[in-house]
């Protein structure tokens, strides 16, 4: 059992996507598992959590095709979210894009700099589009930009509980082959693996 009613916070969602991203917004049948578990988990909803074997002291690794919504539910439910554990949206591929105007510093600001000055407590970060970031030319070093980012927040994750989401269109495989087998190995411990139904339809269409 539940404190939560959650045939109608998903009707809250509906209603809040409807706000954000028109009238046909709608969560399809196929969709509502996973919406449910992401609601379980942003109400901080132990009970169900459990039951669907996600640990609250990790983050969101969210999978789909392109167009399931990924981005879409996610912006929706960080409105349901506690401020401390609300995430902040980036697109990896505009976190590139910093890189080649601030250099390092982006690094850090996405890990050992995103951190509340007055609380100390850790930001917790979603990124977006994981895995189609280029590869990033820094003084003329190829560097592998998100792996250093989750690198240093797995690490601050074991010394500060931060808290790091991503949403990708790519499998384990796939990942292991962009970033790597030690930080797949990594992302286990970090992430809770959510996945969309590979037959979820395009919602942008």
């Amino acid at each position: 059992m539940s404190r939560f009613d959650y045939h109608n916070i998903l009707k809250q969602v509906e209603e809040k996507g409807r706000d954000m991203y028109g009238a046909k917004f709608a969560i399809d049948d196929i969709d509502r598992p996973v919406v449910l578990k992401l609601i379980a988990y942003f109400l901080r909803d132990g009970g169900v959590a459990a039951k669907e074997r996600i640990d609250l002291h990790k983050g969101l690794l969210i999978t789909g095709p392109i167009g399931c919504g990924k981005t879409a539910i996610m912006r929706i439910l960080s409105n349901f979210s506690l401020p401390d554990h609300r995430p902040f949206l980036k697109s990896s591929m505009d976190i590139s894009l910093e890189f080649t105007d601030l250099g390092n510093d982006v690094i850090l600001k996405y890990s050992r700099r995103a951190f509340n000055p007055y609380r100390r407590l850790p930001h917790v970060h979603c990124f977006d589009d994981l895995g189609h970031e280029p590869i990033v030319n820094f003084w003329g070093n190829k560097i592998n930009l998100m792996g250093q980012i989750l690198f240093t927040r797995y690490n601050l994750m074991h010394s500060h509980g931060m808290i790091t989401h991503a949403m990708t269109q790519f499998n384990a495989v796939e990942l292991e082959d962009i970033y790597g087998d030690l930080l797949r190995s990594r992302m286990r411990e970090m992430f809770n693996l959510i996945a969309f139904h590979p037959t979820s339809r395009d919602k942008r269409k």
